[in-house]
């Protein structure tokens, strides 16, 4: 009997132990299944032969020079035997274990093999993972992680960790991570602290970037079951104080930004986005995200809801319905289907609504910017004495204690936000 895989053939009977030899082939494979009972050998037989196919299919992988690979068919053909694979070094302080795992291993007593004795005895070497291949790895690694998130969100969740691997290749280089040492991250640390003085950036620019960074070399580690001692921590910054974004005062909205002719430089659906957040204080992206679907104008209280449509939301707050009232239903009311332009890429939007209100006197100082009006929609339901819980429903946020009951219905909702309408 054999088998043919990948080009290379097995034979059950290639290698016959010495105990076996002269017994009739199909009471062999009885013997070899632990058993004189051809029933009782019918009832192992699917999964003995499930377990040898995957050790046929661990031993083609391992037999590479690639150490990426080798390393993850002795971990596979380890478990394909019945046994976590453990390195050398851990399994020279269990003495039961050895003894178990050498017993397991195939072949004549006078010639093992040389596959399986290296992965049951911890032999395989852990491949020597320069920091670039981490990333790569990691794309793999963590894909549960995109679940849900549309492409633009997946895009600005892959390019801070790939800057940060960068900004660690150009201080400390491309080195196998098994190499890292405190002294490098030392270095990088410095790198940041320089470039935090010479640019004015804020502490948790370094930080994120050390934050980004040890997620990718620490999962990579974890999930490839390396084993490694990583110098990452010590190294965050004292974190500053939040620098808060200021809201745009009403009279500014209503002189500046909400005059004719004002946003006329912007595109239709930039500009209409703009108006909409004045009333709704919904987050550019949301409103960016919004499908026909989401919209509904013809509902006797006309308004948005904002749902995970396409795209994962910032939280399982975010999810909830807004009214839309005064310029907000105006400007909404010429894209009831939503703003294919900016869909798959809010962050786009925010660059250019942001670059033409500073172009075009339009930002009441150097620090506004169009996430004000989130600010501001919030502020004016402050200054109406609107009840906390409210207030955080309209906004997504969470309210720190558990949220009773549905919350104020639809109507509710209208009136509140159309008394303090712009």
């Amino acid at each position: 009997m054999s088998i043919k895989k990948r080009g290379k053939k097995f034979s059950l009977y290639k290698r016959v132990p010495k105990r076996y030899a002269g017994v009739e082939p199909r009471k062999f494979v009885w013997c070899a299944l632990g058993t004189d009972s051809e029933s009782e050998a019918q009832d192992k037989a699917p999964l003995v032969w499930s377990q040898m196919l995957d050790g046929w299919e661990a031993k083609l992988k391992g037999d590479t020079t690639d150490a990426n690979q080798r390393f993850d068919a002795a971990r596979e053909l380890a478990a394909a035997r019945g046994f976590r694979y453990m390195p050398v070094s851990r399994l020279a302080d269990d003495p039961k274990q050895i003894v178990e795992r050498v017993a397991a291993i195939g072949g004549p007593e006078d010639a093992p093999d040389l596959l399986e004795a290296e992965a049951l005895l911890g032999g395989a070497e852990p491949p020597a993972l320069k920091v670039s291949e981490c990333l790569d790895l990691y794309w793999q690694l963590a894909r549960d992680r995109i679940q849900g998130k549309s492409e633009d969100q997946i895009r600005r969740w892959k390019n801070p960790r790939i800057r940060a691997v960068n900004n660690f290749i150009s201080v400390c280089g491309d080195k196998p991570i098994s190499k890292i040492t405190p002294d490098d991250m030392l270095d990088y640390r410095q790198w940041w602290l320089e470039k935090i003085e010479q640019d004015d950036l804020a502490n948790t620019s370094a930080n994120k970037d050390f934050t980004h960074l040890g997620d990718v070399l620490k999962t990579v580690n974890m999930m490839k079951r390396l084993g490694l001692v990583l110098p990452l921590t010590g190294l965050a910054f004292k974190e500053s104080e939040a620098k808060q974004r200021p809201s745009f005062s009403d009279s500014w909205i209503k002189e500046k930004i909400m005059v004719e002719g004002a946003l006329d430089g912007l595109n239709d659906q930039a500009a209409a986005i703009v108006l909409v957040m004045v009333n709704t204080g919904a987050r550019p992206s949301e409103l960016a995200a919004l499908t026909a679907g989401c919209i509904h104008l013809d509902a006797e209280v006309p308004h948005i809801s904002i749902e995970a449509v396409g795209r994962q939301l910032k939280s399982s707050n975010a999810k909830r319905v807004i009214p839309l009232c005064g310029v907000s239903l105006e400007a909404m009311k010429k894209f009831p289907y939503g703003f294919e332009r900016y869909r798959g890429s809010s962050a786009g939007l925010s660059a250019v609504v942001n670059k033409y209100l500073r172009n075009n006197g339009l930002l009441e100082t150097v620090g506004h910017s169009l996430y004000g009006l989130r600010h501001s929609f919030e502020d004016r339901q402050l200054a109406a004495g609107v009840d906390e819980r409210i207030r955080r429903d309209l906004m997504g946020h969470s309210l720190n204690r558990e949220r009773y009951g549905k919350g104020a219905s639809l109507a509710h909702l209208q009136g509140i936000v159309q008394a303090t309408a712009l």
